[in-house]
Order: C-alpha cells, then structure tokens, then sequence
C-alpha cells in the first residue's frame, strides 16, 4: 500500500529481527562479488555463499504482512521501519536505519545457527532470510505472538536512538557486556569522501570492419555457414540457439500446478518458449509473465569496438518486453529489473560503457513506459595473469521482465498451430549484421556490420498493437524474432508446431534495402512473428 512504503526509525524503537538465524554462511559476500577473482577464491571465500532456507523466508514472509496490515484502530501497523539484511549483514541495515536516531546493538541477542562466531563475524554476516525492523517498545508483544503463531523467530537486537557527547546519533555495539565498537553517525554516511573516476566513450568512426570468426565460435561437429540451409543450420546448432531442454528438465517448474506456459511448449515440448507464465492465486484468471532480454552481443568488446553498450541496454529492454509480449501480457503493465556483469570499473572505457548502458536503461524505461523495481550489479569480472595481462568479459545487461497477464485463458504460446494459417511478422528489418549470431557462424561474411538501433517509438508502438490483438484473440502463435533472426525464428514455430511453412522473403517490410543474409538472419529489435487464421 502506497502509505506503508516510506517509514523512519524513531528513538526508543526496538530493533528487531525477524526470520532466519545468522552464521558465517555469507560473511565478505559482498567483498566477493566486488573483487577481482583469482584461482584461490574458491577456497578463500567458500564461506561467502549464503545457504537459503525458502521456507523460513515464506514464513517471515506472512508474519511481515501480518504486522503491515494490522488496522490503525487496533494499533498498527506493528513497525515504523522496515529494511532486509542485504550486503553487509545487520552492520548495514542498522547502520542505514539508525543514520538520524543512533542505535545500540546487544550483538550476543542475535540467534546463531551454531556457537563460536566473534561478535564481528555476527555484525557483518550475510545470512539469508533476516529482516530488521524498528518497532515501538509497546507493540513488540503483538508483535512476537505473530511470530509464535507462524514459526518464526524473534530476536530484540537493541534500540534505536545513541547520542554522543555532542548529542550527534552514534552507533555503539556491545557483546556479552563490553562495548566493542562506536561509531559516529556522521562519519558512517558522510564520513568517507566519495571516488571521482573518469569515465570515456567514444563513438567509433566509419563502417565496422569485415568480421572473420574465430573457428572456436562455429558450433563444433556443424556444418559450414554455407548458403541459407547450411546457415540456418549452423545457428540453429548454436549454444546460444540450441534446445536447452538439457538444463530446463533438471528443475521442477510445475510447483503446485500454477505454471500456464512452461519453458517448453508445443505438442511435444520441444520449443523454446518466450516466457513463462504463472497464475499465483489458482482462484483467478490473473497470470504474471516471466522473460529476459540480453544481447552482448552488442556491447563494445563483443565486435571489436564497434558496438554501444546504449543500444545494448535499449535492446535488452526491447527483448524482454516483446517476450512477455508474446505470451499474453498486457505491455502497460509490465516492470523490469537490471542485472550488470561488467569489467572492471577503474578503466575509463569501461566506466564509460557502464554509463553509456545505463543512459539506456534511462530511456529505454521511459519509452516502453517500464519502471525499474531492482536490480543487482557485478562490476568487477576480470581476471589479470601472472604475466600481467586482464582478461575481461564483454560488458553483459540482462533484463528481466515481469508483466501482468489480465486474462491466462488468452496466453499464446510460440507454437505453430494449423496448417493454412498466415504468418505475418510485424516491425521493419534493416540490413545491420553487427554483433548478430549470423557473423559469428558466417567467417566469411561481408555487408552491414553496424550494429542494430532500438526504434523508441515504433517499438513500444509494435508491443502495444501485438498486446492488443492477442487479447482480442486474434492470434494463434507469437514469437519474438531475436537470436538469429527471422529465420530461426520461423523455424522454430515449424518445428515447435510440427506444421511446415513457406515463407516470401520479398514481402518482409525492410529498410536500407537488406541483402537475402540480411532479410534471414539480421537481429533487428522490435520485431514479432504471428500466426493468424
């Protein structure tokens, strides 16, 4: 609810923890995730991984909404604050909500999944499923008899509100009756003087040139790239193509019977399917769609810097949306959340690229109207040799979408259906190769090596229209033309459906008049297949 979003710590507050129990399982979990990794860290930070119980979450979980819901005449809501135990364990979350009060934190309170953890390794944990909460000393009791109906521990850590001689909040830690630490607030948040790092783009200049791949990106065992057969075939041999019902058939996906659209659909299960669609409440007709968006291929390490992180984050948002698209969700309802895997940062040009990418996520969530709602960040892959040399990963954006399905009785699968139904394909193909599967497959291809542009307009325009006529009913299959192309797509709806197809590559509406490679296997964003009767 929108008037329980926003709460302060008051003085007198109790801090409270609820859920979980803390242990060394995550400590430095955050310093791992942020440094560069070597051969020993395997061993050196084993430790950091934190061990989950889905459980223990699901039941702190209901006690969360319980308290959050209880009605202001009967004295709620329970707690005036409310933050999870992220990246630094309770040192961050009490620091950040004690920042205007001050805290005092009885660290031997804290429940332990074993003996012999140091007070330091109890403030810093990473531990999963632990919420702290800042609630009034006379609703801790209501409080706790919550906890007691749902399982779920409790923990008083201490109270918020510690002064200093000055009267300025502190933040003082005790254990088993000697303090241990003492803080200044002050110095805590603004104590630190913030880095300056220089960050540097520069848009390449001319056409990009041939591209010759490497044998060691052909699928071993396929065939050359040799006409449009050899071709399709080679991309459809391609890890980032091929099936990955390998994988996909190790994992559960139909808990508690609530999945409409399955990884792989189509009568026999074989294709790859945009998203997923799950109905959470089995009572109603309501769905949330699950997809992703990543194009790497894009970025600038990934064609020899001629690529654009922007067009890569612009594209990734475009994917992501068309796929919850595809099956059913309505495009007005749709959220997204970034997931950054980046070289190291201290590189001018790969700050640069990090700015670049999130000039993109800025406008791309502004055209499709798609707000982002979290995220996570790695910004430190590379690894730097005994000899001194960095190797880094491309700068890599993945976006994951998640839309609202108004009806699930209307979801679409990619699926080819009957034959003698149309296949249109909505959106306009330009003749830029750069950065597609086809020129990693292709050695010997020559044309447009630039790389693909998100349209803003029309590409938010072509998710509406397709939203629109699938929930008419008006569509029999959908899929999102991607990795490969057109042709890999088409495909795929063939061989997903069972049901061959005939396609008339003359009248895919075009742009900067695209060569037949171009027309076949181009990645060009914004672009949807449909079977319609």
């Amino acid at each position: 609810p929108l008037d329980r979003c926003f709460g302060q710590a008051q003085p007198g507050d109790r801090i409270v923890v609820l859920g979980g129990r803390t242990g060394r399982d995550g400590i430095h979990g955050a310093t791992f995730s942020s440094a560069e990794l070597t051969d020993t860290h395997a061993d050196e930070f084993a430790h950091a991984v934190q061990i989950g119980n889905a459980i223990t979450q699901k039941k702190m979980m209901d006690v969360i909404l319980q308290a959050r819901d209880v009605p202001e005449a009967e004295g709620g809501p329970l707690f005036h604050a409310i933050t999870d135990c992220g990246a630094g364990g309770f040192s961050s979350a009490v620091g950040e909500m004690g920042r205007f009060t001050g805290a005092r934190v009885t660290l031997e309170a804290a429940p332990l999944k074993y003996e012999g953890l140091s007070y330091t390794e109890i403030w810093i944990s990473e531990a999963q499923e632990r919420m702290v909460l800042a609630v009034p000393p006379d609703k801790v009791a209501p409080l706790r008899a919550l906890c007691e109906a749902e399982e779920v521990e409790l923990c008083d850590l201490g109270e918020f509100g510690a002064a200093g001689a000055d009267g300025s909040p502190e933040l003082v830690l005790t254990y088993r009756g000697t303090e241990v630490g003492r803080l200044s607030m002050g110095l805590l948040h603004e104590g630190c003087p913030t880095p300056t790092r220089v960050a540097e783009w520069r848009p390449s200049s001319g056409a990009a040139p041939r591209v010759t791949a490497p044998s060691r990106d052909r699928p071993a065992g396929g065939p050359e790239a040799r006409g449009l057969e050899g071709a399709l075939l080679a991309l459809l041999s391609h890890p980032n193509i091929a099936s990955k019902h390998w994988i996909i058939r190790q994992y559960d996906h139909e808990v508690q019977g609530g999945s409409v659209v399955k990884p792989l659909v189509g009568p026999g299960q074989d294709g790859p399917s945009d998203a997923a669609v799950l109905r959470p409440k089995l009572s109603s007709r309501r769905g949330v769609a699950i997809a992703c968006g990543l194009q790497p291929g894009l970025s600038e390490k990934a064609t020899g810097g001629h690529g654009d992180s922007y067009w890569m984050a612009l594209a990734a948002i475009d994917e992501a949306v068309r796929n919850c698209v595809c099956v059913g969700a309505d495009p007005a309802q749709i959220a997204i959340l970034d997931n950054f895997c980046w070289p190291g940062c201290d590189d001018p040009q790969q700050l640069g690229a990090l700015v670049r990418a999130a000039e993109g996520c800025y406008e791309g969530a502004l055209a499709y109207r798609t707000p982002f709602v979290s995220g996570k960040d790695s910004l430190n892959n590379q690894f730097t040799t005994e000899s001194g040399r960095v190797i880094t990963i491309p700068p890599t954006l993945l976006i994951t979408a998640l839309g609202i399905v108004p009806d699930v009785s209307r979801c679409r699968t990619m699926d080819a259906k009957a034959a003698g139904n149309a296949l249109l394909i909505v959106g306009v193909t330009t003749g830029a190769l750069g950065g597609s599967h086809y020129v990693a497959v292709a050695g010997d291809a020559r044309g447009d090596l630039r790389i693909p542009r998100v349209d803003l307009e029309m590409g938010p325009a072509c998710a509406a229209a397709v939203g629109d006529l699938i929930a008419q009913g008006l569509v029999a299959s959908a899929h999102d033309c991607s990795d490969g192309g057109l042709l890999v797509a088409a495909a795929e709806m063939a061989f997903a459906g069972g049901v061959g197809l005939e396609l008339d590559l003359g009248a895919v509406p075009a742009a900067d008049k695209p060569g037949v490679a171009a027309l076949c296997f181009a990645e060009t964003p914004g672009r949807y297949l449909l079977e319609v009767a």
